[in-house]
């Protein structure tokens, strides 16, 4: 296997990558200036290895527990599930949430084994049962597995009488979080029902 055909088919190992974006990059990375190359290498090495997961919220970041955690302007009465550490800076680019977060990482999904126990819900459990929350939002993407894990989790949360509610369908059915403009976002937010 020629040096290229190694890269093109290192760089399909990426989400959302095939063949053709894959050759395109790679073709694209040999006009790269040498020093531009090491600057990308060297951020992606760097995060790769010093990115944390945090200890509360499941949340990437550099420090654990998390800036989001550990900040005293947070509503700590107020938990926004979501599915992954993206959907959180989708939602923070909003700058209208103020509460905490909790990261499922990845939906219930059977067709793909994935059951309650392999995602971060007994972890949500524990810390609405030990904090003073008065409301969750469940933030999931609006598809089968999303509304699943929704209902799921509002199942769970009932008889501790507290309030679990959805985003509003601003999004359309199927789509993704993080694919949504910041308005549409915030109208689902201004919307979100009780579960």
């Amino acid at each position: 296997m020629s040096l290229i055909e190694d890269l093109i088919e290192k760089l399909q190992w990426l989400p959302g990558i095939g063949k053709k974006t894959a050759q395109r990059l790679a073709f694209f990375l040999q006009k790269m200036d040498v020093g531009r190359i090491k600057e990308l290498t060297d951020a992606i090495l760097k995060a790769r290895l010093e990115l944390k997961e945090c200890s509360i919220c499941h949340n990437l970041g550099e420090t654990d527990p998390c800036e989001i955690c550990s900040s005293p302007n947070r509503n700590r009465d107020m938990i926004c599930v979501v599915e992954q550490p993206a959907d959180v800076m989708v939602i923070e680019k909003i700058g209208e949430y103020k509460g905490l977060y909790h990261i499922l990482h990845g939906v219930i999904s059977p067709i793909d084994n994935i059951g309650p126990e392999d995602l971060k819900i007994e972890s949500l459990i524990a810390r609405v049962k030990e904090q003073n929350v008065s409301e969750v939002i469940v933030a999931t993407n609006p598809t089968t597995e999303g509304d699943v894990t929704a209902l799921y989790i509002a199942r769970l949360l009932k008889p501790l009488n507290i309030k679990v509610t959805r985003i509003a369908r601003g999004l359309p059915t199927g789509s993704d979080l993080g694919l949504a403009d910041t308005t549409t976002i915030l109208r689902a937010f201004e919307g979100r029902n009780e579960l």
